[in-house]
């Protein structure tokens, strides 16, 4: 271990002393111990799962609030050994690797945390629903987006969440023209909030005869999952509802059948479709999930318009207002347009190594 690494760690332990610091007005441990208290009494009283729907939340919010309650005291605890342990490594060097990695683990926990704090939105700490479509440029615009989505379904899968694929219609020569999935975990929503916009993507593309240089563009949408039905209400005479043979795999059952289902909020124009699920009126349930979350992003954007409007702050959606590129050729580059950051590595980009930028976007907003 060289000197300069083990002159580094009473700075790095210092860092992780204030951090914490900081972390204990957010997790406030006593009132969490209390909190975590009242869910266990809920969860112990007779009839509790009775209601089944009420009982997954409350079970679901309380091994949140007890995992974020363990990390917080196994961080103190770890923090408490620091002082003992770096009087160990002044006097034996050999022991500072074995530290080093006890002080990038909870520096990697305390980042977690700061993470959490970051969440401020009433839908953050739930679920998420994740569209990405193809914007102009024909097949190439295509095969970018299932890039997209693959790079978006590699993030949540890295990040340990559940993913489910609800819907994903092909391009005609490569690609996807949209796909939708479902990410569940703790703060999916909060988190895929920051992939929200239009990437855009620069290369020599591979569907041209002539090997030109192509611009190509993919939407991300994202919005929260709404557990109860009462929280959005909708007139079944604003629905269009369109039955087709699901595409794709899942074997001889859906070549015969017209499982998959199309809905059309006609009021508002969104379309949704779901052809994952084996019978058309579990597709038709998970369909009516998608509209309510997506008619929920709408108020919440048509909300954020207003504000911005208030404060003479103007809104482009348009298709130049990328929030992200993504460049091939004639250098590597991913670069964010919101935050500045950069990573020269696209390949580990594209492949859903996306914490640096979600991370650079959520502080932006919180400095906002």
């Amino acid at each position: 271990m060289s000197d300069a690494v083990s002159e580094s760690l009473p700075i790095r332990i210092a860092a992780i002393r204030d951090e914490l610091t900081l972390l204990r007005e957010f997790v406030d441990p006593k009132a969490l111990e209390q909190h975590v208290a009242r869910f266990e009494q809920q969860m112990q009283a007779p009839g509790f799962w009775d209601d089944q729907e009420t009982a997954t939340r409350t079970n679901t919010d309380y091994a949140r609030a007890k995992k974020r309650l363990e990390t917080f005291q196994g961080i103190e605890a770890e923090v408490e050994e620091f002082e003992g342990l770096a009087e160990l490594v002044a006097e034996d060097p050999e022991l500072a690797a074995e530290f080093t990695d006890r002080i990038a683990m909870v520096e990697g926990q305390l980042a977690e945390l700061e993470e959490q704090r970051l969440f401020a939105g009433q839908y953050d700490a739930g679920d998420a629903l994740v569209t990405v479509n193809a914007g102009a440029g024909g097949t190439d615009a295509q095969d970018w987006a299932e890039m997209v989505l693959r790079m978006e379904m590699r993030w949540a899968e890295k990040r340990g969440f559940g993913v489910d694929l609800l819907e994903a219609s092909p391009g005609e020569e490569a690609g996807i023209k949209s796909a939708t999935f479902q990410v569940k975990g703790e703060n999916a929503y909060g988190l895929y909030s920051a992939e929200k916009g239009v990437h855009r993507l620069v290369r020599l593309s591979p569907f041209d005869a002539q090997h030109r240089r192509q611009t190509s563009f993919a939407a991300v949408e994202v919005a929260p999952v709404i557990e109860g039905a009462a929280e959005v209400e909708i007139d079944e005479d604003d629905l269009q509802i369109d039955t087709y043979r699901a595409s794709g795999a899942g074997g001889q059952h859906v070549n015969k059948t017209d499982s998959a289902v199309r809905i059309t909020h006609i009021p508002s124009g969104i379309v949704v479709q779901c052809q994952n699920e084996r019978s058309q009126s579990s597709n038709k349930a998970t369909a009516m999930g998608m509209l309510r979350a997506k008619l929920v992003e709408l108020e919440e954007r048509k909300r954020a318009e207003e504000l911005a409007k208030e404060k003479g702050e103007a809104m482009d959606v348009g298709w130049g207002s990328q929030i992200r590129s993504y460049v091939l050729h004639p250098y590597s580059m991913v670069k964010d347009h919101r935050t500045d950051h950069e990573v020269g590595d696209t390949s580990r980009v594209l492949d859903g190594d996306l914490d640096a930028f979600v991370r650079a976007e959520l502080h932006r907003r919180a400095a906002a």
